[in-house]
């Protein structure tokens, strides 16, 4: 029996099948949790996610493809991008989200404490794991919330990206 050509999720209505394509690898989910946290240059998410340049770029590439990510030159001599979300991509956030929820809950030993602390801010408080604030009990979003990683989280990400260009 000949298999189907194409996309195996085209050959089906389910809506997980399909989203899997899109954003279902580690190191995609990586690069928008980066994207999250409003780092835009390829350097800046390449030291966070430990993806290779030749793995980064074919995950910008098809995440710009996809439409969850623009490109944005910042400098013309040499030509460099910066790479930001799109409506669509920024719609990608409570997913995001409540995957950190369930990290944050289910994969850390309770003595390692939170990694980010997010305030919501309507109510100038914390915003807990969402989806709604543990506060004001609205629901969050990205746009109305500032995070802040804490001192133990910083600090291995400061240790990344010292790595990173000292490596360079």
């Amino acid at each position: 029996m000949a298999r189907p050509k194409g996309n195996p999720a085209d050959q089906t209505l389910c809506p997980v099948a399909r989203a899997e394509t899109v954003v279902g690898d580690r190191w995609t989910v990586l690069v928008l949790r980066e994207l999250f946290a409003r780092n835009h240059r390829f350097e800046e998410i390449q030291a966070h996610t430990g993806a290779t340049p030749q793995m980064l770029t074919a995950r910008l590439k098809k995440l710009e493809a996809d439409g969850l990510v623009t490109r944005r030159v910042y400098n013309k001599r040499p030509l460099r991008h910066e790479y930001h979300l799109t409506e669509k991509g920024a719609a990608f956030f409570p997913v995001m989200f409540a995957l950190r929820a369930w990290g944050e809950t289910w994969c850390k030993s309770p003595r390692d404490g939170l990694s980010m602390n997010y305030t919501h801010l309507s109510c100038r408080k914390p915003a807990g794991l969402g989806p709604i604030c543990q506060s004001c009990g609205k629901p969050l979003h990205w746009a109305d919330m500032v995070a802040e990683r804490t001192p133990k989280y910083q600090k291995e990400r400061d240790a990344r990206w010292e790595a990173f260009k000292a490596a360079r």
